[in-house]
Formats: C-alpha cells, sequence, structure tokens
C-alpha cells in the first residue's frame, strides 16, 4: 500500500513460448526463471497481492512454491501468442475479489530486475499521479545511428532524412522500454487499455538488470548477470 492506495503484483507468464520453450521455469542459478521475480515482487514494500497469471501448471507451480498467490488460471483464449498483455491484466483485475488503486506488471520473463527497481516506479507513479510508469534503460545503439534498408538495400536514416555523423557525446542520452517493471493506474487502464500515454513517467534501471529473456542468448547472458549480481555485497 502506498498513500492509502493498494497495489496488485501481478506477475505474467505463459507456457506456450516458441523462442526458448519453458524459459519460465528454467533453471537460473539453480531457481526457476520466476520464481526470481516472485521473490523480489514479496520484498517490495508496497505490493498488498502477489499473484500468477499464468495458463501453464509447470509456471504456476514455480511461482506459488516461491510465494505467489494463484487464484486463477488464465484461460486459453489469452495464452496465444497473437494476444497482448492489455486483456491479461484486465482478465486479472476482474477476477480477483478485492479492487485496486494500482496493478503493478511484472513479466516472469526479467528475472532480474529487484525489489527497489519495483519499488521506484511506485514511488514514481504515486509522487507524479502520472497513469503509468514503464521501466526503461539506456539504449546501446542511440535511435540517431539506426538505419532500415530501402527497397533496393540502401540504407536509410531512422530519424532524419540524412545521417548526421555526430560524435556521441553530442547526442542526447536515449531510452528504451524493457518490460520490466509497468505500474498503471487501474481505473485508467480499465478506461484506456494501454500502458503509455503522453503524461506516462519512466523509471531508469541498469542493463544488466533488465534482460528479458526470450531466446537461448538471452538466458545465457541472464545467467552470466544473475552470477555477478548474486556475488554482489548484501
Amino acid at each position: 500500500m502506498i498513500g492509502k492506495k493498494r497495489l496488485l503484483g501481478l506477475i505474467v507468464g505463459r507456457g506456450g513460448s516458441k523462442g526458448l520453450p519453458q524459459k519460465n521455469v528454467l533453471p537460473l542459478l539453480g531457481v526457476p526463471v520466476v520464481a526470481w521475480t516472485v521473490r523480489e515482487a514479496l520484498k517490495s514494500r508496497y505490493l498488498d497481492r502477489v499473484v500468477i497469471s499464468s495458463d501453464d501448471d509447470e509456471i504456476i507451480a514455480a511461482a506459488t512454491a516461491a510465494g505467489a498467490e494463484a487464484p486463477f488460471q488464465r484461460p486459453p483464449e489469452l495464452a496465444r501468442d497473437d494476444v497482448t498483455l492489455a486483456p491479461v491484466i484486465l482478465h486479472a483485475l476482474n477476477a480477483l475479489d478485492e479492487p485496486y488503486e494500482y496493478a503493478v506488471l511484472l513479466q516472469a520473463s526479467s528475472p532480474l530486475r529487484t525489489a527497489e527497481d519495483i519499488d521506484a516506479g511506485i514511488e514514481k507513479v504515486h509522487a507524479s499521479g502520472a497513469p503509468s510508469c514503464l521501466s526503461v534503460h539506456e539504449t546501446t545503439a542511440p535511435p540517431f545511428q539506426t538505419f532500415t534498408f530501402d527497397g533496393k538495400e540502401h540504407l536509410k536514416a531512422v530519424i532524419g532524412d540524412t545521417f548526421q555523423e555526430l560524435r556521441r557525446q553530442e547526442m542526447p542520452t536515449t531510452y528504451q522500454l524493457n518490460g520490466a517493471v509497468c505500474v498503471l493506474n487501474a481505473e485508467w487502464f480499465r478506461a484506456n487499455q494501454r500502458f503509455w500515454s503522453p503524461e506516462t513517467v519512466g523509471s531508469v534501471m541498469p542493463f544488466e538488470r533488465a534482460i528479458d529473456i526470450d531466446t537461448q542468448t538471452d538466458y545465457e547472458l541472464a545467467q552470466f548477470y544473475a552470477e555477478r549480481l548474486n556475488k554482489r555485497p548484501s
């Protein structure tokens, strides 16, 4: 709870991943991937309840073993790979027996975000009155240096009609969404069913805690950073 407002921690992870099958229950330093998110969510100073939304029995079992609640199982029609997260969140809010002023979306595939990352997003929404807060990390490749191909395989600058050769020091710092933490005003979300508006605030976190596991390479990178982060002094 923050400012007398109740918060739902909603961990989402479906079982039908094609890029890396059963990625949410793969072992990460001996602990299922989804359990990392549960563990940090339970450490949050503000979350009143931590719930898993999944269609998969193995994911639900791993999440509940780590301390999450499973008051429902996500229906199959909300577990297809073409379904966005908006109806999944609405389903969870409607399925629970009590109202929440904020829904805090935590993707199971982002195991290295910390309780501090979660709480930072919550504090930003509460202090600003913004409808949502999305976690971001600094881009490794500024969009000013990114291109697409035109129909003739020519490089076309993504930003602007011509490419400007700027030194990195001359470029503004840019950030990208990482999906690790998404704090939503529940009433606003019900009305709009989206995550971003011009009033949305961002919460910056380091890249190494923002790894989103979708492929084998992502999984190996998460293992590398998990070992580093696990060795940090407590």
